[in-house]
């Protein structure tokens, strides 16, 4: 518990924490956001990490200009860091997935992983891209896409696609927005606000789900 109190607090307070990084670290810290950023996208277990919220607090620090950060440099960085984490789960999924579903296993039931793989063959590009604005989705979509064995040339292409798209618009919006006094001095709850907004999607699909689910067992 005390572990999810303090992620969420670096969360809501992330701003405070780049300070001090950039303050200790200097120009190390194109390294350290870097790798942040590829594990939250690179490793299914590590969904906790700070994603959106992260983007926008960098964009908005370097907006302020005292920071020797250039916002170019770190944008293809954190670009680059994506598509390579998100890489790096496929091909994790590619790699356990039939390992996993067995047979004789009847929690991950080779049933899964064949209609797992069906929805990608149908929908993955389009959820590959969404699935980057939605914590915890954006971690598992690649590992499931590995998993469900999609095309890997066209798994690299929404890939692409998707990553650029998530950390020019949150790292974007950080730099235009981020120094706006109202928003500078009201930094937690907008915070609030970002997690809100990009895990709404997430809880409806799954609500959806869920009601799709028991439609078929009645």
């Amino acid at each position: 518990m005390e572990f999810i109190t303090e992620i969420f607090d670096i969360i809501l307070h992330i701003d405070k924490y780049l300070v001090k990084i950039v303050s200790d670290y200097r120009t190390w810290t194109y390294l350290i956001i870097f790798l942040v950023i590829f594990a939250e996208t690179g490793f299914v277990v590590t969904p906790f990490l700070p994603g959106d919220s992260l983007l926008f607090a960098v964009g908005a620090l370097i907006a302020k200009g005292d920071t020797g950060l250039d916002i170019y440099l770190m944008g293809l960085l954190l670009i680059a860091g994506a598509i390579m984490g998100n890489t790096v789960n496929y091909f994790l999924g590619n790699y356990f997935g039939p390992k996993v579903f067995k047979p004789e296993n009847r929690i991950l039931k080779v049933d899964y992983y064949n209609k797992t793989q069906d929805y990608f063959d149908k929908k993955g590009g389009s959820m590959l891209i969404i699935s980057r604005f939605m914590p915890i989705f954006r971690t598992v979509a690649p590992f499931v896409a590995g998993v469900g064995k999609m095309n890997f040339g066209q798994f690299t292409y929404y890939n692409i696609v998707g990553g650029v798209l998530w950390i020019v618009s949150f790292l974007g919006i950080g730099f235009i927005f981020g120094n706006i006094p109202f928003i500078k001095d009201n930094f937690t709850y907008v915070m609030l606000v970002i997690i809100v907004l990009t895990i709404l999607p997430a809880v409806f699909a799954a609500v959806k789900a869920r009601r799709t689910m028991n439609k078929g067992e009645i």
